[in-house]
């Protein structure tokens, strides 16, 4: 499995503790950024690793802000990509089962990366249950192909 993560200036902490817990595990990821202390704006890292796990380059892909309702709002944006934004670990086990969601979002300003890597390893190792909740998913995308998104 292939992970695309990114934060803002708000997520940088937790962004460390995640890709620390990546490399632990063993998963192949890519950091895009932003390496930064100074503000910047969340579509500019949410945008682009949203597009790369739409294209397929990636599995799945984590976000982080002050909040996650930003990165989740933006990545949203993207045909293909169910962002949930996560804060507990019955949220991320949920959001795979029955959303098959590729991608996360969390809020630094919400969790402690305790939690935070405890979400994304829950999230990480769930399945999709599909059955009824394929058909869920399906109309998702059949909205998305019929408005050209």
């Amino acid at each position: 499995m292939k992970i695309a993560i990114a934060s803002d200036h708000g997520g940088t902490r937790l962004r460390a503790e995640i890709t620390a817990m990546l490399e632990e595990i063993g998963l192949s990821y890519k950091d895009f950024g932003c390496d930064c202390e100074g503000s910047v704006d969340y579509p500019d890292y949410a945008l682009p690793v949203a597009e790369k796990v739409a294209q397929g380059e990636f599995d799945r892909g984590i976000l982080i802000c002050g909040t996650g309702i930003g990165m989740s709002i933006a990545a949203n944006k993207v045909k293909g990509i169910r962002c949930a934004l996560v804060h507990d670990t019955f949220s991320a086990k949920a959001t795979r089962q029955h959303n098959d969601t590729n991608m996360i979002a969390l809020g630094e300003r919400v969790i402690g990366p305790g939690l935070a890597v405890e979400i994304v390893q829950t999230w990480l190792g769930e399945a999709f249950e599909g059955g009824r909740h394929q058909t869920r998913i399906g109309k998702i995308a059949a909205y998305e192909e019929k408005a050209g998104l």
